[in-house]
């Protein structure tokens, strides 16, 4: 997930759910109300805006260098991992728009069933993405990290590992603040 913006605080879409309750009051600053759909929580980029944009830059930082295509793909992977339907809407629409096919997208969830859709490189980012996505299962074993080192040279792993740490994070804010699919709010 990437919002950005072009001031300090992120762009929302002002839709307001009708019928809904909201609970927890409206602050003072005005970071509650509808930015989780009706639920009351807070929109993050403006309840915590230096945070948010340091989030904001980090993930560009990550993506500096990579193939748009294997973005994509990391960001997909993990976002089914987390479960983060609001992150995995935006990331197929995203990968969509850049010439993605559907026969790909469709095969991320079980790439390792149908691997002759991704490239060796592909698979060992995908790897990647899943070890560092559950690392509080088995850590991040040494051949996984292995096969992503034999395909990517030091400051494009480096790269590979920044944008996975940015994906899980945007995922969990997304679902911390239980932002709802199909409603992406980057201008």
């Amino acid at each position: 997930m990437v919002m950005t913006t072009n001031t300090n605080t992120a762009a929302t879409t002002g839709k307001t759910t009708t019928g809904a309750t909201t609970t927890g009051a409206v602050t003072p600053a005005g970071t509650r109300g509808d930015a989780g759909g009706g639920t009351g929580r807070i929109d993050f980029a403006k309840a915590a805006p230096k945070v948010f944009r340091a989030l904001v830059g980090f993930d560009a930082a990550a993506r500096e260098g990579l193939d748009p295509a294997l973005v994509e793909l990391i960001q997909i992977r993990a976002s089914h991992l987390n479960h983060c339907a609001y992150c995995l809407h935006m990331h197929t629409n995203d990968a969509r728009k850049a010439g993605e096919s559907e026969d790909r997208l469709h095969m991320v969830a079980v790439w390792r069933e149908a691997r002759h859709f991704f490239t060796p490189k592909e698979q060992a980012a995908l790897a990647l993405t899943e070890a560092v996505t559950r690392v509080a299962d088995a850590g991040v074993p040494d051949d996984v990290y292995a096969e992503a080192a034999a395909h990517f040279d030091d400051a494009e792993l480096g790269h590979v590992l920044a944008l996975i740490l940015t994906i899980n994070t945007w995922n969990r804010v997304a679902l911390s603040t239980a932002k709802v699919a199909g409603t992406d709010e980057r201008r």
